[in-house]
């Protein structure tokens, strides 16, 4: 068993000896920038905390900074880094004096710019430098060349409280950056839905992580991801995890007993819930998408419910098309009720779809050179233009109901309506 997370890793040298990191190192693919909500982003003040972790950043803030009255013209402030861009719009009243959280993670922003500057060689950020070589074939020249070991800058995992600046100060980062590096600002969840589209192109390939990283660092050494979401821990991957998650459920419903239910959904027809307290139900999985059941019911479960634990989500395939198509529904349903999901699964939201392909995908897939494993692979998959779109909102809706975020929203929401219900 383990718990679903996103990479909590900042800075990874593309190259990795190790195929137990592989993943980690190549889906990073170079030195990054993430910003995050986490459950300790918090103090008295409500600013932006830097705290990391100290395998992450082995230096303390920096307050050795270039002084912006020792640069001589406004065109080089502008690219001298962000502290010192941020002390120039002060000094020129385009913006207002920071608060020491702020200025503390501008530090050691700038410490990373410096570094990446000093570096930017060794760190291959100059695009027109670098191997004209595409992502396969660069992928396929790495296995005969040596490579570093370790990444030469390390980089930044920034988290604070909502609306505390951390989507500024990165932006006020990756805009000092010279425009011939090769860098990318980009959503985090814009991010993993590309990764997957070219995993899903290159499926069929001995280790298609590689070659997709391989492509994505040919774009863009230097990621800044924001909106890194870390999941809050309810969403579990593993088998036979029934008592483990009715343990889970019973930590949410309290001291309350959980009972079976029914409820009415539409048009007089009664849904039953196999156990329900306190606003949560649960289900195993075939009760809820393996019956012939529909968004009129989902709708009506989420009325009087605000939390479901699902048990059991498996991997989808051509032999149970029909469950994933209520599984999306259901997730879309739930999703457009800001309700809760704990649930266990076979797979990562993007494993439970990897079977799911569009007609194009599956064109577009690399041919198996042993028949046998090629017949393998394609024997539960399943070629579905409708499912193969809807699939990439879900996995997107799946690791959104797991962020910050959105519990903090789910939790304001049913705290409104309980004290309405009580007035």
């Amino acid at each position: 068993m383990r718990r679903f997370r996103s990479s909590s890793s900042i800075v990874r040298s593309f190259h990795s000896t190790s195929s137990t990191t592989r993943y980690s190192h190549t889906i990073c693919s170079g030195y990054s920038i993430h910003t995050q909500f986490t459950s300790s982003t918090f103090n008295n003040t409500n600013k932006p905390i830097f705290n990391p972790p100290a395998f992450l950043i082995s230096r303390h803030f920096s307050s050795t900074t270039t002084n912006v009255a020792q640069l001589p013209n406004t065109t080089e402030v502008s690219r001298a880094g962000p502290y010192v861009e941020y002390q120039r719009r002060i000094a020129a009243g385009e913006l207002v004096d920071g608060d020491l959280c702020q200025v503390g993670t501008l530090r050691e922003l700038q410490r990373l710019y410096d570094e990446l500057v000093e570096y930017a060689d060794d760190c291959k950020l100059d695009r027109y430098a670098s191997s004209e070589k595409s992502g396969r074939s660069r992928w396929l020249w790495s296995r005969f060349l040596q490579q570093p070991s370790h990444a030469p800058v390390k980089g930044l995992y920034l988290y604070g409280g909502v609306g505390t600046g951390k989507t500024m100060l990165m932006d006020l980062f990756y805009d000092q950056l010279p425009d011939n590096w090769r860098k990318k600002r980009i959503h985090f969840h814009d991010f993993m839905l590309n990764v997957h589209s070219r995993l899903q192109r290159h499926k069929g390939v001995s280790d298609p992580l590689e070659v997709v990283a391989g492509e994505i660092s040919d774009e863009a050494i230097l990621l800044c991801l924001d909106e890194f979401m870390a999941q809050q821990g309810f969403y579990f991957i593993g088998k036979n995890l029934t008592d483990f998650l009715l343990e889970k459920f019973q930590e949410l419903i309290g001291e309350h007993k959980a009972v079976p239910q029914e409820v009415e959904v539409v048009m007089g027809r009664k849904l039953q819930i196999p156990l329900g307290a306190n606003g949560c139900a649960y289900f195993p999985f075939e009760e809820l998408c393996d019956r012939p059941l529909g968004a009129a019911d989902y709708f009506g479960l989420f009325k009087k419910f605000h939390t479901l634990a699902l048990d059991g989500i498996p991997i989808f395939g051509l032999h149970n098309r029909t469950a994933a198509y209520r599984f999306v529904t259901l997730v879309d349903v739930m999703y457009e009720n800001k309700a809760r999901l704990l649930c266990t699964a076979e797979g990562s939201p993007i494993d439970l779809f990897e079977k799911i392909v569009t007609i194009a995908d599956a064109q577009n897939m690399a041919p198996r050179t042993a028949s046998r494993s090629r017949r393998n692979d394609e024997a539960d998959l399943c070629v579905d233009n409708e499912l193969g779109f809807a699939k990439d909102r879900t996995i997107s809706r799946l690791t959104e109901l797991n962020s910050k975020e959105y519990l903090e929203q789910h939790a304001a929401t049913v705290a409104e309506k309980k004290l309405t219900h009580d007035s």
